[in-house]
């Protein structure tokens, strides 16, 4: 059976404790983002659908901007030295390669394309009133209780 992971493993380097109210900001951002989801489109299954069949530029655009917008405000935390808002400094730990990674990327493009979701908006999808996404959140949860299970035996 899968344990719950390590500090090693699941890394979040802040030294301030997060309790109660103060978890309040992610919920916040998290139904501002689902909004975003929505009103973008990019919920839509047929948007999805038009991206990997390649009909529409909708979806590499969204992608698109949010690796720009990613890549350019991790050069200005490194250049310009930003902390958090708790004022710390704001770290990246390197990932390794790892093989599997490739594996797995493979098999959530599937299940991308067969859902129409990536794990962020199952969420939106739900709250959009999708009720079938429910079941893509079942077959995600799923899918990552495998994953912890069958982990050590996997490709690395």
């Amino acid at each position: 059976m899968s344990t719950i992971p390590s500090p090693v493993e699941c890394k979040n380097e802040s030294s301030v404790p997060e309790r109660g109210f103060s978890l309040l900001k992610y919920l916040i951002i998290g139904i501002l983002f689902g909004i975003t989801f929505v009103k973008a489109e990019i919920i839509s299954w047929y948007r999805i659908q038009e991206m990997f069949h390649f009909q529409s530029f909708h979806m590499y655009g969204v992608i698109g901007s949010a690796v720009a917008v990613g890549l350019l405000s991790m050069q200005l935390i490194k250049r310009y030295n930003i902390k958090t808002f708790d004022g710390e400094e704001v770290r990246v730990t390197p990932k390794k390669y790892n093989k599997g990674t490739v594996i797995g990327s493979i098999f959530f493009g599937f299940g991308w394309a067969i859902t129409g979701a990536c794990p962020g908006p199952i969420y939106a999808q739900i709250g959009a009133g999708f009720i079938i996404s429910v079941l893509t959140l079942i077959g995600a949860i799923g899918g990552t209780f495998v994953y912890g299970v069958f982990k050590e035996k996997l490709p690395h």
